[in-house]
């Protein structure tokens, strides 16, 4: 079947507020439900433990999904329901600072956002927790604003995670902010499986 090629947009999903990776999933669930191809780019995530890589894995191959940050220990344990996050930081960077591995990595998740783009290998490209490798300086927002000047007209191109560059947001044709209202953190209730990974 020979999918209909519209317009394809730039979105961005950001501010402090839970939810932004959830749209995009959501969008991505919707799309391939049309037929669409949709492939992820997870910036600074490492987990093998996330909903989303076991979901991806059964709608493949029209989503997949690559993970460009650091592993968790307890990944498969986790994944398994033997064990819950315990929230130890070590697959995060902002608990042991940036080293040169960080590095390597966001700059192979750009080069293979630049391939997807270029090589028109996905309906859909969703650069998630991009915002996050923006606050750490892992990725620079003339790169960003690069790529979107190369996505072609016909691919939808998505940013999520918090803190994203004004100029991003310019360039972008649809913008929304997560704002944080009430959160199930400051009540002492951790991440769920399933619901928050």
């Amino acid at each position: 079947m020979q999918i209909i090629r519209e317009l394809g947009l730039v979105q961005v999903y950001t501010g402090n507020g839970k939810g932004k990776t959830t749209a995009a999933l959501g969008l991505a669930f919707r799309a391939v439900g049309h037929g669409f191809r949709v492939h992820i780019i997870q910036f600074m995530k490492g987990r093998g433990y996330a909903g989303e890589l076991i979901s991806a894995d059964r709608l493949a191959p029209e989503l997949t999904i690559s993970q460009f940050g650091r592993n968790c220990s307890i990944s498969t344990e986790i994944q398994r329901g033997y064990k819950k996050c315990t929230g130890c930081g070590d697959c995060f960077i902002k608990d042991r600072g940036i080293n040169a591995e960080d590095i390597r990595m966001s700059e192979n998740a750009l080069d293979e956002a630049r391939d997807f783009l270029k090589n028109k290998k996905c309906d859909i490209l969703i650069l998630d927790e991009i915002g996050n490798a923006f606050r750490y300086d892992l990725v620079k927002t003339d790169t960003i604003m690069d790529l979107i000047k190369i996505k072609p007209k016909d691919i939808e191109l998505i940013l999520t995670g918090r803190g994203m560059p004004p100029e991003i947001c310019d360039a972008a044709d649809l913008v929304t902010e997560m704002r944080e209202i009430k959160h199930p953190y400051k009540s002492g209730i951790s991440s769920r499986r399933g619901i928050e990974y």
